[in-house]
């Protein structure tokens, strides 16, 4: 009998492999060894994770990149915590406070004067830069009022102007609003009221705009826009000049202004009730620049 070593060198012959790549061949494995992660099921085994009912979270693959991680995806969360927020508030919501005596329409209305009724509240920490005066319930406001707000739409300022209000959108920066919505406990602390910041870049266009009743907007392409926007809506605009509340309605802030009345260097003392004024020139320079 031919012994079987000898069939096996002629079989290797005939497919042109050696006896050393036959031995090469014979020692790989298939199967992944008990190393790090031989034999392991990536916590997807039917003795841990089945048995206990610990689940894996979803996306993921026992270990392998998960689908989702392979593929480009637009980022629709991007900067999400850093962009600026402005709490909804209804014209239905305004015109109550306006009914309950909460706020008196004789003076203009700004973000202090809605977070002093109690019944609205911006924290600047979230990322609250005031107030977005939505057009719910518009059709039944009837106040007429000169308010101040950080955010408004093109109905909002139809239902405002239609009554023979006004309506102007300010922008305040992060120590001006602490300051705006607590002037107490600003003026406890005995400081000189600040100026006011202007607008970052990215709104910058948007509080320059008349038809967005900016306040950095030209006064003169204000009244355009709301002639135009009269017309849009097919109400006859109230004129404003004939309005025995005239002084009200056109009073508006400066630039750099935080308060009605109040003018930025100044500092209030509430012991003493008294308002003290700088008279250095250098800082008047200062507070108006």
């Amino acid at each position: 009998m031919t012994p079987l070593g000898v069939i096996r060198n002629e079989c290797l012959k005939c497919l042109n492999i050696d006896s050393y790549e036959y031995n090469i061949m014979k020692l790989k494995k298939n199967k992944r060894g008990r190393a790090q992660h031989g034999g392991d099921k990536h916590g997807h085994g039917n003795k841990g994770s089945k048995a206990r009912q610990n689940f894996m979270r979803p996306g993921y693959e026992t270990g392998n990149t998960p689908f989702y991680m392979k593929f480009p995806r637009e980022q629709y969360y991007k900067d999400h915590h850093v962009k600026r927020q402005y709490p909804p508030l209804s014209l239905t919501t305004l015109q109550k406070m306006i009914d309950l005596n909460r706020i008196d329409i004789s003076k203009p209305i700004d973000l202090s004067v809605l977070c002093n009724t109690g019944l609205y509240n911006i924290n600047p920490e979230d990322k609250h830069f005031g107030v977005n005066l939505i057009d719910e319930g518009a059709d039944n406001f009837k106040a007429k009022i000169n308010v101040e707000v950080q955010w408004a739409s093109e109905p909002t300022i139809a239902a405002i102007e239609r009554n023979g209000g006004v309506i102007t959108t300010s922008f305040f920066d992060v120590n001006s609003l602490f300051i705006l919505i607590n002037p107490k406990k600003f003026f406890q602390r005995g400081e000189a009221i600040p100026r006011r910041m202007i607008p970052p870049d990215d709104a910058i266009l948007y509080y320059s705009s008349a038809a967005n009743r900016g306040y950095l907007a030209d006064p003169e392409k204000i009244s355009w826009e709301r002639f135009v926007l009269a017309q849009k809506y097919g109400y006859k605009l109230p004129k404003i000049e004939d309005d025995p509340d005239y002084d009200m309605l056109v009073s508006r802030k400066d630039q750099r202004q935080i308060f009605y009345g109040l003018e930025p260097g100044w500092v209030v003392n509430l012991k003493d009730k008294v308002i003290l004024k700088p008279i250095d020139p250098q800082l008047k320079e200062f507070y108006r620049s």
